[in-house]
C-alpha cells in the first residue's frame, strides 16, 4: 500500500482524488489574522465546502470553528480529520505526522517551501497520501476551476483577457 517516494510531484490525478475525498481539514499552523496566508487559504476551502478544523493553541475560535491546541486534541472531541494541512517549517513535521497517522487521517499535506523527507516517508509507510511543498487553495481553485490569470475566480468565461482593469 505504501509506495515509496520517488522525489515526484504528486500528479493532478492524485490531487484531484485527495482534495475530492479529504472533506474535513485540520489546518495546523491557521493564523486568526485575515491577511496571512493560512488564513486565506482555510478561508477558500471552508467557502468551497470543506470543513475547516483550526489548529493554534493560542486561539479559542478561528472562521467561526473552535480551535484546538493539536490535530489529537481535534481528534479526542469526535472529530474525524481527512487532511492535516501543515503551515509549519520543514522542522515542525515529524510530531504532526505522527498525529496524522495516530487520528487516522488519509492526507498529510505540506504548503509551499515545506518539505519533510523523513515524515513524509513515515507517513506513506502508514497508508496516508502525502502532498509537499504545495498549497491547497492553490491546488483546489486550478484543478476544480476556480483560477484566472488575476489569481481569483471572476466567474466569467472568456477566451480573451480584459484590455482594462475592471475595478
Amino acid at each position: 500500500m505504501a509506495r515509496p517516494y520517488t522525489g515526484a510531484m504528486s500528479t493532478i490525478h492524485e490531487l484531484r482524488r485527495i482534495l475530492g475525498t479529504c472533506r474535513t481539514i485540520a489546518v495546523v499552523g491557521l493564523s486568526p489574522q485575515w491577511h496571512r496566508p493560512s488564513f486565506f487559504a482555510a478561508k477558500y476551502m471552508q467557502e468551497h465546502g470543506y470543513r475547516i478544523v483550526p489548529i493554534n493553541p493560542s486561539a479559542p475560535e478561528i472562521l467561526g470553528q473552535r480551535s484546538y491546541a493539536s490535530v489529537t486534541a481535534a481528534a479526542e472531541a469526535g472529530i474525524a480529520i481527512d487532511m492535516v494541512d501543515c503551515f509549519r517549517k520543514s522542522a515542525d513535521i515529524p510530531p504532526l505526522a505522527d498525529e496524522a497517522i495516530a487520528v487516522g487521517a488519509k492526507c498529510l499535506w505540506m504548503q509551499i517551501g515545506v518539505v519533510n523527507e523523513e515524515a513524509a516517508a513515515k507517513a506513506r509507510a502508514a497508508g496516508l497520501d502525502v502532498v509537499m511543498d504545495r498549497c491547497v487553495k492553490i491546488e483546489h481553485a486550478r484543478l476544480f476551476g476556480g483560477l484566472n490569470w488575476a489569481g481569483v475566480n471572476t466567474k466569467v468565461i472568456s477566451a480573451r483577457r480584459p484590455q482594462q482593469l475592471f475595478y
